[in-house]
């Protein structure tokens, strides 16, 4: 079970990432900005978390739940637009999953330590 919400957490993840860049670069490029400032707005927090997410760090799947809750918000705003509708659902749903890989994660890692120190 454990395995099974870390790979949630990880798909999630990416699945956010590849929304974001796909979308930003491919599929609807910003008129606004360059597409780089985009990114760099987009991608750059997701960054930070990588790499203990990788290696199953309990900690980083805590408080990268909190940057999920970031994206969360960003695809309702962007659902709630009736251009941006699709992306907006992509970016939610990745982020909702990835939310709750990470609690999941969480939960059963820390109820996992428990027992083996007992």
């Amino acid at each position: 079970m454990i395995l099974a919400a870390r790979a949630l957490a990880l798909i999630a993840y990416f699945g956010l990432l590849g929304v974001i860049l796909i979308w930003t670069t491919w599929i609807d490029p910003p008129e606004i900005v360059p597409i780089a400032v985009a990114l760099v707005v987009l991608v750059l927090p997701l960054m930070f978390p990588l790499r203990g997410m990788l290696h199953g760090r309990r900690y980083t799947h805590a408080w990268s739940s909190l940057l999920a809750l970031a994206y969360i918000t960003l695809g309702i705003t962007l659902a709630a637009a009736a251009d941006a509708r699709l992306y907006g659902v992509l970016m939610t749903t990745a982020s909702l999953a990835w939310f709750a890989g990470c609690l999941l994660y969480v939960k059963l890692d820390a109820r996992r330590a428990r027992q083996m120190a007992s």
